[in-house]
């Protein structure tokens, strides 16, 4: 590890405390005393160094990064992101905003080749929510008034994608939300074409996987419905693949898997390399018309600077040359099945389903209580995973396309061992007793 201690992946020149108490501390007076609660049930462990699909804690502990919400398919700090964001920083990080500059060009085209046809139009920002936010301001301004999202979709939290995103834990603090918006059971088009026969003027909104509402995924033939319809009644489709985008099903896109061409694709997540945040909405040229009329109609300060370009280029570069989509379905298959044997032989009692596609990986506990042991179970056995925001009892896995062979069986070793740790800690009973 470059410029790291070998044994704890630790910078020797660290300036800032890394000890638990002290960045507990600090957090309770200055980030949020409600995460550092949160912080707790973990032990307080604190995060201060990463390489490849590793992270390491303060007091040198390594760990397998399986959570990380989707972000690093490349894994942490990939050398190719680094080599093209340090060289980015060394030249030209930020731009002045009124000149042309070369590295948003450049990483506009290279995203713009892996999308599906006609997808030619970049318009980058900072994060996944952004990206929404520019989707519903597009849409606007080609005249859709009224949204369309999904029961259990997640969208983000800021004002106009929390409208997007259908639950009521988060919305309701900050009401009232945007106007207009409907929401509608995913993976029912039926119920989908009864709003749009009801109601004009519509963008629908949808994640061809439900990532945040615990990696659902919808029947067979259901996107290629939502866009058959939203066709005929002349809406705009927009298709949310920042969690699912860029190879983390197994495909460049979840839309691939039925030939859908969205009239918006939101993509993030991975299109940072693990290393600078960036995100971006992709647009036809004719939905896309608006924004090119008036470059101003909607921009950011931060959106596009060279440093964000140049982790995009390279990130997209990289999964493309390294074959990381095929990595990442061959990969998913294989720690999906495990993942599956291990937990309906160990502990069926308390697994409710395990499913997934390529490298989004989500296990149903029978209740949350028993998701957080998992959480914790894992941690201890040295294996990052996540919570779905939108679905506290199901655990997602979200693992590097480059973890290696020897990677993924340490993967369902922890898997194999916290199973057993949840089996011994409950009572041997039916999910339907102790749903009951």
């Amino acid at each position: 590890m470059n410029g790291t201690n070998g044994t704890t992946g630790r910078n020797e020149s660290t300036y800032y405390p890394t000890g638990a108490a002290e960045v507990a501390t600090t957090y309770r007076r200055h980030v949020s005393r409600g995460r550092a609660r949160l912080a707790g049930l973990t032990g307080g462990l604190v995060e201060v160094a990463s390489d490849g699909a590793r992270v390491w804690d303060a007091t040198g502990n390594e760990y397998l990064d399986c959570g990380g919400y989707g972000v690093f398919l490349l894994g942490h700090r990939h050398p190719a992101v680094i080599r093209a964001v340090v060289d980015q920083i060394q030249r030209h990080p930020m731009a002045t905003r009124l000149l042309l500059e070369p590295v948003a060009a450049h990483a506009a085209e290279t995203l713009a080749q892996i999308t599906p046809p006609g997808l030619d139009y970049v318009h980058f920002v900072t994060s996944g929510a952004e990206a929404t936010e520019a989707a519903i301001k597009l849409a606007r301004a080609n005249g859709r008034t009224s949204l369309v999202s999904t029961i259990g979709g997640y969208h983000g939290k800021t004002m106009g994608a929390l409208s997007l995103t259908a639950r009521e834990f988060y919305q309701a603090p900050f009401r009232p939300l945007l106007p207009g918006v409907r929401h509608v059971p995913f993976g029912d088009s039926a119920a989908l074409a009864a709003v749009l026969d009801e109601v004009p003027n519509c963008c629908v909104v949808v994640e061809p996987v439900q990532g945040e509402g615990g990696v659902v995924l919808p029947p067979a033939g259901y996107l290629r419905d939502v866009a058959t319809l939203c066709r005929d009644h002349g809406t705009l489709l927009v298709v949310d693949e920042i969690q699912t985008g860029l190879g983390r099903l197994g495909r460049w896109w979840g839309a691939d898997a039925e030939d859908v061409i969205p009239d918006i694709l939101l993509v993030g997540k991975n299109l940072s390399g693990g290393v600078i945040p960036v995100a971006a909405m992709v647009a036809t040229a004719a939905t896309y018309a608006p924004f090119n009329r008036d470059p101003f109609l909607h921009t950011s300060t931060f959106a596009g600077a060279p440093v964000a370009m140049a982790a995009a280029a390279a990130a997209v570069t990289t999964i493309r040359d390294e074959g990381l989509v095929g990595r990442a379905r061959v990969l998913g298959e294989q720690l999906l099945a495990g993942i599956r044997d291990i937990l309906c032989g160990t502990c069926p009692d308390l697994v409710v389903d395990v499913r997934g596609a390529g490298l989004l990986i989500g296990i149903e506990l029978a209740d949350a209580e028993l998701a957080g042991e998992l959480v914790l179970e894992m941690i201890e056995r040295g294996v990052i995973v996540n919570h779905s925001l939108n679905a506290h009892n199901v655990i997602r896995l979200t693992p590097p396309a480059v973890l290696t062979a020897a990677d993924a069986d340490l993967v369902l070793a922890a898997v194999a061992g916290a199973a057993r740790a949840l089996s011994e800690g409950h009572p041997r009973t039916s999910t339907l007793e102790r749903s009951a």
